[in-house]
């Protein structure tokens, strides 16, 4: 579980191919992994990956082929840089919102403009991400917790990113039709989920 508040920016040091996975190497800045060890889950760019090789400069993970197709994973080249969280513990503050760290799948950034310091960002969601969000609710953009500013049909949102958000996270290396990792607010999918329709034998009860 994560919060959606970056705290550092990673580079992506270095990329081996598998047959149906990528091992990833990401540098990190010195004395970000302190207390991390092989095994702890870490949102990179929003998507929730294990660590399986920890050292002071930097960790590896292991991104298999779903996520691949679902997330910027399988995007990433050497030198790319990625949004880093580690994972909530119990007690920690909590200052974004609830993040999974399992991404519903690929966005578009559509433009940015700037008014005075600030950037607002539209992006074209999923479908389904569009169907659960709502004005002034949350949303997950490349690990970011943000709040949507605007809703435009068919399926596109609009966020304000502020200069320290935008000094501290990658969403300021992106262009237009940029790929962006999107998750859904979460309370919004169990809600959809206990609300929807029903299927199988409950759908004919009465």
């Amino acid at each position: 579980m994560f919060t959606g508040i970056v705290t550092a920016m990673g580079t992506v040091e270095s990329i081996e191919e598998g047959r149906d996975l990528r091992r990833i190497r990401v540098a990190t800045p010195a004395g970000w992994l302190d207390g991390t060890s092989v095994g702890d889950s870490i949102a990179v760019d929003g998507a929730c990956l294990t660590a399986v090789e920890v050292d002071e400069r930097g960790f590896l993970v292991e991104a298999v082929r779903s996520t691949l197709d679902r997330t910027r994973a399988g995007v990433w080249t050497t030198g790319t840089r990625v949004n880093l969280e580690k994972a909530l513990r119990v007690g920690d503050r909590l200052d974004g919102h609830w993040v999974q760290g399992h991404v519903d799948g690929l966005g578009r950034l559509d433009g940015v403009r700037r008014d005075g310091d600030t950037r607002w960002v539209e992006v074209a969601l999923p479908r389904d991400v569009w169907d659960l969000t709502i004005l002034h609710g949350s949303i997950t953009l490349n690990g970011v917790s943000l709040t949507v500013n605007a809703l435009s049909s068919p399926d596109r949102c609009e966020v304000a990113i502020v200069p320290h958000t935008w000094a501290h996270t990658n969403l300021s290396t992106l262009e237009p039709g940029d790929p962006v990792n999107v998750e859904g607010d979460m309370m919004g999918k169990y809600a959809r989920k206990i609300l929807g329709p029903r299927s199988g034998s409950d759908a004919t009860e009465s």
